[in-house]
């Protein structure tokens, strides 16, 4: 799965990245990490807050640090 992580490269953004990829490995998903700190990029996907989170190209979370619980969710 490509997890895609918009912010500056603050300490929640590698927090978030952490947290993400912890899940993902946990559940045997292998995971390819991206980190985007284009202001531009980060507009046009649509992130408005840092840190925000995209999975395979659907933009799940921004503007928060993400608990453990709401990345199980957006895995279904």
């Amino acid at each position: 799965m490509k997890v895609t992580v918009y912010g500056p490269g603050c300490a929640r953004c590698q927090r978030t990245a952490e947290v993400v990829q912890q899940v993902l490995v946990a559940r045997g998903i292998p995971v390819e990490l991206e980190k985007v700190t284009d202001y531009a990029a980060m507009a046009v996907a649509g992130v408005m807050a840092t840190p925000g989170v995209a999975l395979d190209g659907r933009l799940v979370s921004t503007g928060k640090l993400p608990t453990v619980a709401e990345v199980e969710s957006w895995l279904g």
